[in-house]
C-alpha cells in the first residue's frame, strides 16, 4: 500500500469517526463518509470492499481508543492491587460508553463482530486479556477459570453500560451514582473485598 493509499484509508476512517461522533450511528452512510473525506462515492471501495468492512475499520479505531484509555488508567493505578485496577478499567469502560455512545454501539454491533471483517473480533482480545489477567491476580486458585469470570464480568459491565445509557438502571436501582453498581459487580464476580 502506497503512502497515498494509506492516507486515503485513514481519511475515510477519520471521516467515519467524526460523522459517528457528531451525528450518531444512523448517519454512517458510505456516500456521506466519502463526501466528508473529500473523495468520490466510489473511492472507499478501493480500500473497503463492503460497507461493513469500512464500519469495522471505524469500530476497530474505537477498540484502539478504548484500549489506550484502559492502558492509561492502569498506568495511573500501577501500584494498586488487581481489584483497584479492575475498578479503574470498569470506570473507563462505562465512561467510554457514556461519552462515545455511537462508537460504543458500533463496536459491539453483532453484524460487524459476526462478519469479522478486518479481524474485528480479534481487536477485542487485548482488552479482554487485560481483564483476564487482573481477574487471575484478584482471585487466584478458584474453581472457575479467570477467562470465564472475566467474560461474566465483561457481560455485567456491558449490561450496566447499556442500561445506564438508556436511563433504566438509574430508575430501577434508585441511584444516580454508578459506583455502587460497579462495586457490586466486582463483588459478585470476585467475592467480597477483604478489609
Amino acid at each position: 500500500m502506497t503512502d497515498q493509499e494509506a492516507d486515503l484509508r485513514t481519511r475515510l476512517i477519520d471521516a467515519g469517526v467524526d460523522l459517528l461522533e457528531q451525528e450518531g450511528i444512523q448517519a454512517l452512510a458510505l456516500r456521506e463518509i466519502a463526501r466528508r473525506a473529500g473523495v468520490s462515492h466510489g473511492a472507499p471501495r478501493r480500500h473497503f470492499p463492503t460497507h461493513l468492512s469500512l464500519l469495522s475499520a471505524i469500530a476497530g479505531r474505537g477498540f484502539g481508543d478504548l484500549t489506550a484509555q484502559v492502558a492509561d488508567a492502569l498506568g495511573k493505578e500501577q501500584g494498586a492491587g488487581p481489584r483497584a485496577q479492575l475498578m479503574a478499567v470498569s470506570r473507563v469502560y462505562l465512561g467510554f460508553a457514556r461519552d462515545r455512545r455511537g462508537m460504543f454501539e458500533l463496536m459491539f454491533r453483532h453484524d460487524l463482530l459476526e462478519s469479522n471483517h478486518l479481524g474485528l473480533r480479534e481487536t477485542t482480545l487485548p482488552l479482554f486479556n487485560i481483564v483476564v489477567d487482573l481477574v487471575a491476580r484478584a482471585r487466584p486458585q478458584r474453581d472457575v477459570t479467570p477467562s470465564v469470570v472475566a467474560g461474566a464480568l465483561w457481560a455485567n459491565l456491558h449490561g450496566i453500560a447499556q442500561l445506564w445509557g438508556w436511563g433504566s438502571l438509574q430508575l430501577a436501582a434508585q441511584t444516580d451514582d454508578v459506583e455502587p453498581l460497579l462495586r457490586a459487580a466486582l463483588d459478585a464476580h470476585l467475592g467480597p473485598e477483604k478489609r
